[in-house]
């Protein structure tokens, strides 16, 4: 079994309000889940309005699908027009 993981740390342009980057995630973290079959969740920065982290995980019987599907997410994140990727983390680990 092969986990990997995506920390992703992300600027927001758009939003001024906590409402409206709310507005944001709620269409990206669902689409990531059903595009991908990732596990996805806004993990920090939930009260800075102009900030977010979304947390990835990903399992799989192969380190190089995970990385394949790793690399996705991210590009998929970077291409959002109201969204700066600040920062990213990735980890995989085997057991």
């Amino acid at each position: 079994m092969v986990v990997g993981t995506l920390c992703i740390s992300l600027r927001l342009e758009g939003p001024r309000s906590l409402k409206e980057k709310r507005a944001v995630l709620s269409s990206m973290i669902p689409r990531l889940r059903q595009k991908f079959q990732a596990s996805v969740a806004e993990v920090a920065d939930q009260e800075l309005g102009g900030n977010a982290t979304i947390g990835v995980a990903v399992v799989s019987g192969s380190a190089s699908h995970v990385q394949t599907v790793l690399q996705a997410i991210e590009q998929e994140v970077a291409s959002h027009p109201e969204v700066e990727v600040v920062e990213v983390v990735r980890e995989i680990e085997r057991s």
